[in-house]
């Protein structure tokens, strides 16, 4: 198990060291086809939810190591492997700070990138805090990129969200959809029902253009923090396109038409996970 391993190799925990822990409140791992999108994880898992440690974590947990085999000390050996199987007593649960009640207010519209740079991805998307987050198609998208294995073996992709989990302290796992083709056929269907507009604010996010070079919509473009709120609670949903941004201007005026504001971070084309993280950490700080 990874965790065992991290907790040997990196922490160096020994016998009754305390650690903080926590258990996740998870969400129900199910695959269905809707007419327009695809749901991935959607609902918390009830079975979980029902329990009263699911969504707790604790700052006591105390691990006790368990040698197997041939080696007899409760220890990291030497070299730092794992003594054997890794126990850990989750003692003074509480709610995490970053429970329901303070869930994430940003989620993530993002234009399906690489499958190996997703990987990448998901647990930077996790470890900032998204609530929900929508991988979706764009002109600029290969068809063949939702044939990847994380979509193949969802369980693969939550694996991924959960290791940005471990290092945020959070325990809860965002919603994930896919939107593997008719992009406008689901925004203009489907998207109110995720993010009323009374509710959440548009934003979409692509490069500025310089002389001679401006979009059709340069006028109205924004920075994030002059962003408009139709309700006092601050929520936003992000489109972030693919590396160079959306297409010009069939994309960006379809955003428009849907009342989303166009912002931007400067005239540098940016490469996916560098404009996820940027957009994403100014979103949380000004939702915050």
């Amino acid at each position: 198990d990874y965790r065992t391993i991290h907790a040997a190799k990196v922490l160096g925990l020994l016998n009754g060291d305390k650690i903080r822990a926590g258990i996740i409140l998870d969400q129900q791992l199910f695959i269905e086809p809707r007419k327009n999108y695809t749901t991935i994880f959607h609902e918390y898992n009830t079975s979980h939810a029902n329990h009263p440690s699911a969504g707790l974590v604790t700052d006591c947990a105390v691990i006790t190591w368990i040698p197997e085999g041939k080696i007899k000390t409760p220890s990291p050996t030497k070299s730092g492997e794992p003594p054997g199987s890794l126990r850990i007593q989750l003692d003074h649960l509480h709610p995490s700070q970053l429970d329901s009640s303070s869930s994430p207010q940003v989620s993530l519209l993002l234009a399906l990138p690489r499958p190996l740079q997703l990987a990448r991805l998901l647990p930077m998307i996790s470890q900032i805090g998204v609530d929900h987050l929508i991988l979706c198609t764009a002109n600029k998208v290969p068809k063949e990129y939702f044939g990847s294995h994380l979509f193949r073996k969802p369980h693969e992709l939550r694996k991924g969200l959960i290791e940005g989990l471990c290092q945020s302290g959070d325990v809860r796992l965002p919603k994930v959809t896919l939107v593997s083709h008719h992009l406008k056929a689901f925004l203009e269907n489907s998207f109110d029902d995720f993010f009323p507009p009374d509710k959440v604010a548009r934003v979409v996010a692509h490069p500025s253009r310089g002389e001679g070079l401006t979009s059709t919509s340069s006028s109205s473009t924004t920075r994030l923090r002059s962003v408009h709120f139709p309700d006092p609670c601050k929520k936003l949903v992000v489109a972030i396109g693919p590396e160079g941004g959306w297409v010009e201007p069939t994309e960006l005026e379809m955003f428009q038409r849907l009342n989303f504001q166009q912002v931007t971070l400067g005239r540098r084309i940016l490469r996916t996970d560098v404009a996820v993280v940027s957009i994403l950490a100014l979103a949380q700080d000004i939702c915050s």
